[in-house]
């Protein structure tokens, strides 16, 4: 019962030591705000994500094709924070903080994510704990780890 027990702590300390770190302070993005953006995950679902800014916080709500909110969170103070009555989804976090590295300028990295695992290359951005970023034409942005993949890109409007 006892290596039960501590085999238990030692998994969900290694859980949340995981996480996708945040910056040290909330970066200007280089996009005008409020942005909307389509995600495109591995298997074929589209979303719809809407990041707007709220005094010094960041609002990200993400939305099915039918406008149905699958997550609603709110960056501020360095943590994430639920927005309205949606439960946490651990995932949309995810997503949202390697979203918010892949969006920060260059000049803000090094600030804004000193000590945080990441590295900037030719081929792209690298972030702990295993976040791979890549950017593709048309403004577009590929985001991958061992378990999830997105293609996040400018929301297409009709004239």
């Amino acid at each position: 019962m006892k290596h039960l027990l501590t085999l238990a702590c030692i998994l969900l300390l290694t859980a949340c030591a995981a996480r996708t770190p945040l910056p040290a302070t909330t970066p200007q993005l280089a996009q005008p705000l409020p942005m909307s953006l389509q995600v495109s995950t591995a298997d074929g679902q589209d979303w719809l994500l809407v990041i707007q800014a709220e005094g010094a916080a960041l609002r990200w709500s993400l939305f099915d094709p039918l406008g149905v909110p699958l997550a609603r969170q709110s960056l501020a103070d360095g943590a994430w924070h639920n927005d309205g009555l949606l439960p946490p989804n651990p995932a949309a976090r995810e997503l949202f903080a390697a979203l918010l590295f892949a969006l920060t300028p260059d000049a803000q990295l090094a600030g804004s994510y000193a000590d945080k695992g990441w590295r900037q290359g030719a081929e792209g951005r690298q972030l702990a704990p295993d976040w791979r970023i890549r950017y593709g034409a048309g403004q577009a942005i590929e985001l991958s780890n061992a378990t999830q993949q997105y293609r996040v890109s400018p929301l297409e409007t009709q004239p």
